[in-house]
């Protein structure tokens, strides 16, 4: 009896820009997070009567539930990269400025 073929995991593809699709792409601590923004920015769109807002955290949570699921863990090890930063006041090693962010980023337009 042959054993069947290998076949590699599907690359991931980025959940639909919709708040239920989102949602069964997200961690526990991913959802937890996911659920107080979303609440949030609903509560605000009521007040000015636009969707921009909720537009831009659907797309946001997208990317990032897109990236968990090809790194899995990542927003673990970011969540805990923001708390170790803001405890010890230092930035991870490695990292730059926003100042210097800024001139990259102008350099690059530039060239």
């Amino acid at each position: 009896m042959a054993l069947p073929a290998y076949a590699p995991d599907p690359e991931p593809v980025p959940p639909e820009a919709d708040p239920g699709a989102i949602r069964a792409c997200l961690t526990a601590q991913m959802l937890a997070d996911f659920d107080r923004e979303w609440d949030f920015v609903l509560d605000e769109a009521k007040q000015t009567h636009s969707l921009e807002d909720v537009q831009d955290l659907l797309a946001k949570w997208r990317l990032m539930a897109y990236h968990e699921l090809k790194y899995p863990g990542s927003y673990a090890r970011m969540m805990a990269t923001v708390e170790r930063t803001l405890a010890t006041g230092k930035a991870p090693a490695g990292s730059i400025s926003g100042e210097e962010m800024m001139a990259r980023i102008q350099a690059r337009l530039a060239g």
